[in-house]
């Protein structure tokens, strides 16, 4: 079993322990491969998909897959849909969406992606369309905001 921040985590038998030894070696991009290896043999799966969607905002898009593909198959669909909504974000920061995004688009984003684009997207057009058809009050609050 891969060694990660001095432990051999098939050694530690707690999963809170297991957590602490994870968020150490996120810190590190050094422990990253090791970090790989040992979510492809962590037994509780909420633990691995909570490691992997911490992670896949660290790596690189090139490299967010093979995280995902880590996971056990029961446990990848949350941190699939994170990886496709950070690939959506990446794209709107760099302003590389149509000029009027569409209203069942916005729809379909979550919550978590409409809040991180009110407060990291710039583009007029995809905050009006937040502070219109944002799903929360909170999230059409701050699209608006944002407008100025």
């Amino acid at each position: 079993m891969e060694t990660l921040t001095g432990w051999r985590v098939s050694e530690v038998t707690d999963g809170h322990a297991r957590w602490e030894l994870y968020q150490a070696a996120l810190a590190s991009d050094t422990a990253r491969p090791a970090l790989l290896a040992a979510i492809t043999r962590e037994p509780d799966g909420a633990l691995a998909s909570g490691v992997v969607g911490a992670v896949l905002e660290r790596v690189p898009r090139a490299e967010r897959g093979a995280w995902v593909e880590a996971l056990a198959p029961a446990a990848r669909a949350f941190c699939a849909r994170r990886a496709d909504e950070l690939e959506v974000l990446e794209h709107l920061r760099a302003g590389s969406l149509a000029p009027e995004p569409d209203p069942a688009l916005v729809e379909g984003w979550s919550d978590w992606l409409q809040l991180r684009i009110a407060a990291e997207v710039s583009d007029p057009a995809v905050l009006r369309a937040l502070a219109e058809a944002g799903r929360t009050k909170r999230i059409r609050r701050a699209a608006a905001e944002a407008l100025g």
